[in-house]
């Protein structure tokens, strides 16, 4: 993806309504430190939409809020959909941008991931259904506020998801594999210990590898889409040629100065404290 392009997919606080300190609902876990609803502001979001702990999420029980990646849709609410027009002094919008927003923000994902697909050399055979399914949802995120809400995401999801997992069989396929036993059993691998394991090329979205033993790992050319990595340690891993792989997916786990990323991706702050 062009520089231009990633910008566009990540959050950019400064142009947001803090949307997400918002909109959306969470409860007291290890991840949120209290409960809050969706359309109630956190009480740590300050006048000027920045968030007062920011530099202190971990710490001060908002594990969950460091990890959350909204792909740029709270700007783009902010400042496209309602055109600079803040729900604080324009409270009759409110309820509406707050169900928009988390609509955005799939579209915005499908986004991420189908403009990674189409800068993958090997899904060169399904470029133009790839650029197609860009064009349509790009199209999709520049409708009112009113066709949004009317969106069936569901169904355009399974469209975007039917290319991704074409894209993957494609870049997966020419990548030897050679089987590892611990991880054919299913999808569920909590607490699973796979140090030094060889996980090329392996099919990984949606599993769950909370807490996982991945140290050393050989887990390059992996599809990674909706890999549940919280606590997962990473530390010496190799994930280089990896897809589908988010920041925020990194930032949930641990690691270390060794683990080696995609060049699109950055070793966490936390990583190496």
């Amino acid at each position: 993806m062009s520089t231009q392009v990633i910008n566009k997919l990540k959050a950019d606080c400064e142009n947001c309504f803090g949307l997400c300190c918002v909109a959306l609902p969470y409860a007291k876990s290890a991840d949120f430190a209290f409960d809050k609803e969706g359309g109630t502001p956190c009480r740590n979001l300050q006048s000027d939409y920045r968030c007062g702990i920011h530099k202190n999420l971990r710490n001060k029980g908002f594990r969950g809020c460091a990890v959350y990646e909204c792909f740029g849709a709270g700007q783009k609410v902010s400042q496209i959909t309602y055109d600079g027009n803040d729900w604080r002094e324009h409270p009759e919008l409110a309820k509406e941008m707050f169900e928009v927003f988390p609509i955005m923000q799939q579209l915005h994902e499908m986004l991420c991931y189908l403009n990674e697909a189409h800068g993958l050399e090997d899904a060169k055979p399904i470029y133009e259904e790839l650029q197609n399914a860009l064009e349509k949802t790009e199209s999709l995120t520049n409708l009112n506020p009113k066709s949004i809400l009317e969106l069936d995401i569901p169904g355009h999801r399974a469209v975007v998801n039917d290319l991704l997992l074409r894209t993957s069989e494609l870049v997966r396929s020419k990548v030897f594999q050679k089987r590892n036993k611990k991880i054919s059993k299913g999808r569920d691998f909590l607490g699973a210990k796979l140090k030094g394991a060889d996980l090329r090329g392996s099919n990984l979205r949606g599993a769950l590898l909370i807490a996982a033993d991945l140290r050393e790992a050989d887990m390059r050319v992996v599809d990674f889409i909706g890999t549940d990595l919280r606590d997962a340690d990473l530390s010496g891993a190799n994930l280089t040629g990896s897809f589908f792989l988010t920041q925020a997916q990194v930032n949930s786990a641990k690691g270390d100065i060794h683990t080696k990323l995609p060049d699109s991706l950055r070793i966490p702050e936390h990583w190496v404290k």
